[in-house]
């Protein structure tokens, strides 16, 4: 990766770290490290550590100031919606993330840099090495840019499966996925699926795993019934 790639990516992120070093750590794939014998270089792993527990601290603050009447059971649920796999991962891909990361040949030509599991962790590595290179205040306003915004949009995408299932029960109707289209390469797969109330086709969405389709569509069909 060239210097100015990472000065790129820091115009992306809204931060310039003092330490380059940092950002690196952040963005290297432990298979990386492994195919490349790099004994002076490691993985992203305990930034990723690091990263996750300043995560849910800081989400915790903000929604603890943020919704004063709210119980902690809904504190609770609103943060899960918000620090979950699904979340983070997408914001990784916005910020491509995956892209600019280091990873083996092999981990590459299997999809490792489209994978929801590695682009949620990586979110938290890049937040751990922002913390560690600026301090609490410049992590809080890296989380707060891309997490702690449209909350109550996040939130109802994270619950729309299971409010779209209370909804087909009072109706007591069938809901069901079925998938419509898989394309792409087998390591970076689209699928597009629809859901059906009964034989109503409510609405269709499309994702990088069936699960975010699924996910989308029930999200889509939810926006059409309201």
């Amino acid at each position: 990766m060239e210097s100015r790639d990472l000065e790129e990516l820091e115009k992306v992120l809204g931060y310039k770290f003092n330490d380059k070093n940092h950002l690196y750590t952040a963005l290297t794939h432990k298979s990386y490290v492994n195919e490349k014998m790099c004994g002076h270089r490691v993985s992203y792993e305990r930034y990723e550590f690091l990263g996750d527990a300043i995560l849910e601290y800081l989400t915790s603050r903000f929604l603890f100031e943020e919704y004063p009447d709210k119980p902690e059971g809904e504190l609770t649920k609103l943060r899960a919606s918000l620090v979950c796999e699904f979340t983070l991962s997408k914001i990784s891909r916005e910020l491509k993330l995956g892209e600019y990361a280091f990873f083996s040949k092999g981990e590459k030509n299997t999809g490792g840099p489209n994978r929801d599991s590695i682009l949620c962790d990586m979110f938290e590595s890049v937040l751990g090495a922002i913390y560690l290179d600026g301090g609490i205040e410049d992590a809080d306003k890296f989380v707060r840019r891309y997490l702690l915004t449209d909350i109550e949009h996040k939130h109802l995408f994270y619950d729309s499966k299971s409010k779209l299932q209370e909804y087909a029960q009072k109706k007591d109707k069938k809901l069901a996925y079925n998938l419509i289209k898989e394309s792409g390469p087998e390591h970076d797969k689209l699928f597009e699926v629809n859901v059906l109330l009964g034989d109503e086709i409510l609405a269709e969405g499309e994702g990088h795993s069936r699960k975010s389709a699924e996910q989308t569509a029930a999200y889509n069909a939810l926006k059409k019934l309201k």
